[in-house]
């Protein structure tokens, strides 16, 4: 991964001035989901692209040992190896960018991946995930235990209410505590677009989360209403191009929740390269929330190789 964000000073000024142009930003929309899609081995190579960007993720209740190591293994594997070797890949590595799971379960994955014999990235959701609404001391807690038992990555959720109410240096100081709790781990940082109110705020939530050290804006938890839209995206990855402009530091960007087909996978990537360019396309600066679009992508590539769909026991389970 790319150095970490150490942040700016906050300019509240600048931050007070903002607003967005949503009729802009909806036709924006409109015209990316219009594009045309890329059709065979243009198709399948983006596809294979689209997995090098997923966060294999579980989020569940129920998570146990057992299905962790499952998903860490279709993490190492992330494409049948006779589908790979039909297109000639088989020798390029491709794994998914990271697993990520609850802080619980974080000593799991970290095991069952040493065990596997592969460096992909332990991801833990903290911070009160995904209401954020737990004592700033328990957060920050939450953060430190999981980089004790091996997470490198953090997903925290911001405190919605500072963004509802206006308090933007409440937020920028939160947001820095964060950044000192992960240490040498890579903060990304929710933002809950969903649960925001309007995409003025979304744009700047996005600036003080950058400007607070976040090595990451992500849109969702994948827990809210409405989680990871193409509007709200927009607005985000302007904000990632404008602070890139002021600063020269370059953040990453995480949509979550919601994206579950290959045809989805391939908007995202059109949209990432068309707003920040090709320098954005990779696990250092771009990366996909999902827990089922991967399935959905491995049938596309076993459609492309044999020209039929796959039945249910032809592709095996994460």
């Amino acid at each position: 991964m790319s150095a970490h964000n150490r942040g700016t000073e906050l300019d509240l000024s600048c931050i007070s001035k903002i607003q967005v142009n949503q009729p802009a930003v909806l036709r924006r929309a409109q015209q990316l989901q219009a594009l045309r899609s890329v059709k065979k081995e243009w198709q399948a190579a983006w596809l294979l692209k689209a997995v090098t960007f997923i966060d294999l993720t579980t989020l569940s209740g129920d998570d146990t040992s057992c299905n962790v190591q499952r998903l860490c293994y279709k993490a190492k594997y992330p494409i049948r190896e006779d589908l790979l070797k039909a297109l000639d890949v088989h020798d390029k590595g491709i794994t998914t960018a990271a697993v990520c799971v609850y802080p619980a379960r974080v000593c799991d994955a970290v095991k069952a991946l040493k065990a596997a014999g592969c460096t992909i990235p332990v991801a833990s959701v903290a911070t009160g995930f995904p209401a954020g609404q737990t004592h700033l001391k328990t957060r920050l807690e939450e953060i430190r235990l999981a980089v004790e038992d091996g997470a490198t990555e953090i997903d925290v959720v911001i405190n919605r209410t500072l963004v509802l109410t206006g308090q933007w240096e409440a937020l920028y100081h939160e947001i820095r505590e964060f950044r000192k709790a992960c240490g040498e781990a890579h903060l990304k940082t929710i933002l809950a677009t969903g649960e925001l109110g309007c995409l003025t705020n979304v744009y700047k939530a996005s600036m003080i989360a950058m400007m607070a050290g976040s090595d990451f804006i992500k849109t969702s938890t994948g827990k809210e209403t409405v989680n990871a839209t193409f509007p709200v995206a927009i607005v985000m990855l302007r904000a990632i191009r404008d602070f890139f402009w002021k600063t020269g530091n370059k953040v990453g960007f995480k949509p979550a929740g919601g994206i579950r087909s290959a045809k989805d996978s391939l908007t995202w990537l059109s949209l990432v390269k068309e707003e920040l360019g090709d320098e954005w396309l990779t696990p250092e600066l771009f990366r996909i929330g999902a827990s089922t679009l991967l399935s959905d992508i491995e049938r596309q590539i076993y459609h492309h190789v044999t020209g039929r769909y796959a039945a249910y026991h032809d592709l095996p389970m994460s």
